[in-house]
């Protein structure tokens, strides 16, 4: 129910945050370009510092922690989350090939082959896995995790102002986000904890 109820929630968030045209396209009816903003907040500079913020959080926080503690082992969770949405984000827009806004007006044209990989976005995948074992598993007994989940509506939002992605393709990269991390954080014990040497357990904090 909780997973029900935050999926409910990330999509009212999200859609709720962009401008949904009366007559669209793509599977959903809703694609469209937005204006087109590279500025304050939504540069894709920030968009880039955010990804990397995000990948040097899930790998720096998994080493020092080490999966003894409660936090240490949702961080390696996370990394699970990650990996997995990454490979399946990246097959996706391998086999459907959509073309981006900034390649053409029309967000109907799937299956254009090499260079065209606007379906989904990969970075609003990344955020939402990286962020769903920590609101999975604090959410309830402290409310004010959730509040995580701006961080991949602000990255969806974005990159459809600078013409990365379509409607559906930051909805698409959000559930995947979201459904790898579910996995992740119901799997008895993180998969890459298990396959390295027992050392990672306590983390690099202990050293120190």
């Amino acid at each position: 129910m909780k997973f029900l109820l935050r999926a409910a929630l990330g999509c009212a968030l999200l859609l709720g945050g962009v401008e949904i045209a009366s007559a669209g396209g793509g599977p959903l009816g809703i694609d469209h370009k937005l204006a087109y903003d590279d500025s304050g907040i939504w540069k894709r500079s920030y968009q880039l510092a955010l990804e990397d913020l995000t990948i040097a959080a899930v790998l720096g926080g998994s080493l020092w922690e080490g999966g003894e503690s409660r936090l240490g082992n949702e961080f390696w969770r996370s990394l699970d989350s990650s990996a997995l949405g990454a490979v399946a984000s990246t097959a996706m827009k391998e086999i459907f090939t959509r073309e981006r806004p900034t390649q053409t007006d029309d967000p109907n044209k799937w299956f254009q082959g090499k260079g065209h990989y606007s379906f989904p976005s990969g970075e609003v995948t990344l955020i939402s896995s990286a962020i769903t074992p920590f609101v999975l598993e604090y959410g309830q007994e402290q409310p004010a995790v959730y509040a995580l989940e701006v961080l991949p509506v602000y990255d969806a939002v974005a990159r459809m102002k600078v013409h990365g992605h379509w409607q559906t393709d930051v909805l698409a990269g959000w559930a995947i986000g979201t459904a790898s991390g579910y996995y992740a954080q119901h799997r008895d014990s993180p998969f890459f904890l298990e396959l390295l040497p027992g050392g990672f357990e306590a983390g690099l904090k202990t050293r120190f």
